[in-house]
């Protein structure tokens, strides 16, 4: 039996309808799905009857398959003549461990695809009526990991963001928040720029924070803003109000 196929799929944001052709095709020929814990579930009735379906997700602190375990399991099921579908939220090439998995499939010399999601950093936003670049407010974005396997993201070049970057977008940062604003204000950032944390961004059960640097781990804390959430900073926040066209489950935006 020759080997199989893998596809590293990235399944979008959150709304399902966010999903590309392309992904929707690679899921319903798939012969196992290896899904992690921010992929809209609805996304798995493309998935053949037949198919295997297998969790992969990991909570912050809480990983219930490692990634060494994954890495086998690819191997594995391909090695038996399989078609795999890796299905990551968002992207697999952002902040999705998409590469780690790649380099090992190319250790073992397994034919692989690489289908792009459309990413939360961008998306979050967009369904918040913020654009992540404007001709007025911005014309440089950055994404950035709100953090690290030490912890605290103090790897980053903090202030080659807060000085030369107009929209900072931070992944997986509610829990570094204050050290990231902390990091930002120490760099010279105006205090009073303009911060946006998106909830559960482009689902059902989105809602979206608005302060400024100085005012918004108060008003997080006050909210109860919890994971998954998309941090925004920078001028274009101001836009929200203006351009906020989708329906949230609850609305808080002050500038204090």
């Amino acid at each position: 039996m020759g080997k199989g196929k893998v596809y590293i799929v990235g399944a979008g944001p959150g709304d399902p309808d966010l999903i590309t052709v392309k992904a929707t095709k690679c899921i319903k020929q798939a012969d196992v799905i290896m899904y992690d814990r921010l992929v809209n579930r609805e996304l798995l009735l493309y998935g053949k009857a037949e198919a295997e379906f297998i969790y992969c997700g990991k909570a912050p602190g809480n990983h219930c398959v490692s990634q060494g375990d994954i890495h086998q399991m690819l191997i594995s099921k391909s090695m038996e003549g399989k078609t795999v579908v890796r299905l990551k939220g968002g992207d697999p090439f952002i902040f999705g461990r998409g590469g780690d998995e790649a380099e090992e499939l190319v250790k073992h010399g397994i034919q692989f695809e690489i289908v792009p999601g459309i990413t939360s950093g961008i998306a979050a936003p967009a369904y918040a009526g913020i654009p992540v670049t404007h001709r007025d407010w911005g014309s440089t974005f950055a994404i950035v990991s709100g953090h690290c396997v030490t912890g605290k993201p103090d790897n980053i070049h903090w202030n080659h963001l807060a000085n030369g970057v107009d929209t900072i977008a931070i992944y997986m940062g509610i829990k570094n928040l204050p050290y990231i604003c902390n990091q930002l204000r120490s760099c010279g950032k105006d205090p009073q720029t303009a911060i946006a944390v998106i909830e559960q961004g482009t689902t059902g059960f989105q809602r979206t924070v608005i302060g400024t640097i100085d005012t918004i781990v108060e008003l997080v804390k006050r909210e109860q803003v919890a994971n998954p959430a998309m941090i925004v900073i920078g001028e274009v926040v101001k836009l929200s109000d203006k351009l906020s066209w989708f329906s949230e489950k609850k609305e808080d935006k002050e500038f204090a």
